[in-house]
């Protein structure tokens, strides 16, 4: 035990005389410092995308509705049913009631081309006709201007994302869509989710601009509880007159944005491993500069019985020190500069634009931290060992 106090003591004696010469060595320190903290702002910066993308997305989901499909469709772009089975699904038990009757909207989804503010090049932007229930079944939609479309008139709401990135949509303006004048009556919000994203409509009024008869793509309904969820699936998929897929809207709403999170984090990670091979580079010169001067130090130190360990591990201590600083910096730099960004970009499965913001979560911090301990260790590691394996005799003749 005493063999241990000591030289836990002698480690924590050589890491303070580390840390104090440090200023003197504050030129090299400050670059692999910036360094390190370029390369965690990167890595932060670009996976608050892929995050700031799901959680548009996953935010919209509740585990208490779903999504009816036809079978084999992967989204609503590859789906289509007809007024006969939107009405089977409406009937069904298991769906919430209220006085205004059961919480199932019908929906169509089509796409129209609108420039974008930033740029003016044409985008990609969601339409959808809903039923009179879809805002009792989004229990997170708000009017915050003008109010909702009156059924059976060519009226639209826009969400505010929309509204925020695509020209055009403004309140009160008239938009031109299948052919006809659509008055802009309302822009709403949904908690941050991908319905932000999308103008609305009435479905009946959608269909006949669009000349879609009866058809629908989907249908949305509240369940009574999340647990009635099985129940419903099991009695729709098994009826003969229904050839349908139902999933949870929250499941729906994570595989939609899987393709897109799994390209950016992987994107994301290599650039950041290509950038922290350099940030490791800059490390390691600045901490075999830091041993070259110590080297007298070093030496006379060991010449007074300060063993080969306690040295290894105060250097490496020292470039874990630079490398939680530039950490630090580097996660302050990439939530200042990107959390809340706002921005838009196609999601893949439907092929429509989804205005979302940047999240630098707490999970990516911890992440950029880690990231940068691991390149503060590789880069102090070899210089830590080159000092305690430096020839006392030949070190302390060093000028």
């Amino acid at each position: 035990m005493t063999r241990l106090f000591n030289w836990l003591s002698q480690i924590v004696v050589l890491t303070r005389f580390s840390l104090q010469t440090a200023p003197e060595r504050k030129g090299a320190a400050a670059v692999a410092v910036c360094g390190i903290a370029g390369v965690v702002a990167v890595l932060i910066g670009v996976l608050s995308i892929a995050h700031g993308f799901r959680q548009a997305l996953t935010v919209s989901g509740s585990p208490a509705n779903a999504i009816v499909l036809r079978s084999g469709g992967d989204s609503e772009m590859t789906s289509v049913l007809y007024n006969d089975e939107a009405r089977v699904v409406g009937d069904s038990p298991a769906l919430l009631r209220t006085a205004e009757g059961p919480a199932a909207s019908a929906e169509l989804f089509v796409i129209i081309d609108l420039p974008k503010r930033s740029t003016g090049t044409d985008a990609n932007v969601p339409l959808r006709g809903v039923g009179p229930a879809a805002c009792q079944i989004r229990g997170n939609l708000k009017i915050e201007q003008g109010r909702r479309f009156e059924s059976g008139r060519n009226e639209v709401m826009v969400g505010r994302g929309a509204a925020r990135e695509f020209a055009g949509l403004n309140l009160g303006e008239s938009l031109k869509v299948g052919g006809e004048q659509w008055k802009i009556v309302g822009v709403f919000s949904a908690g941050g989710g991908i319905g932000e994203s999308e103008i609305w409509a009435d479905a009946k009024v959608l269909q006949s601009a669009y000349r879609r008869g009866t058809s629908f793509q989907s249908v949305y309904v509240k369940l009574t509880s999340p647990a009635a969820f099985q129940g419903f699936k099991d009695a729709l998929t098994t009826d003969p007159r229904l050839n349908v897929k139902v999933v949870r809207e929250t499941e729906y709403y994570a595989e939609q944005s899987q393709m897109l999170f799994d390209l950016i984090t992987t994107l994301g990670t290599f650039v950041a491993v290509l950038m922290g091979i350099g940030a490791v580079f800059g490390a390691l010169n600045t901490m075999y500069s830091a041993v070259a001067a110590r080297t007298r130090e070093i030496a006379t130190l060991r010449a007074l019985g300060f063993p080969g360990g306690p040295v290894v591990i105060s250097v490496l201590l020292e470039s874990l020190a630079l490398a939680f600083v530039g950490g630090l910096l580097g996660g302050g730099l990439a939530y200042a500069m990107f959390d809340g960004y706002q921005t838009a970009t196609i999601n893949w499965k439907s092929f429509s634009q989804v205005a979302f913001a940047f999240a630098v979560t707490p999970s990516l911090l911890v992440q950029g931290a880690v990231y940068a301990t691991v390149i503060g260790f590789i880069g102090g590691l070899f210089p830590a060992i080159r000092a305690a394996r430096l020839p006392i005799a030949k070190a302390l003749r060093e000028l």
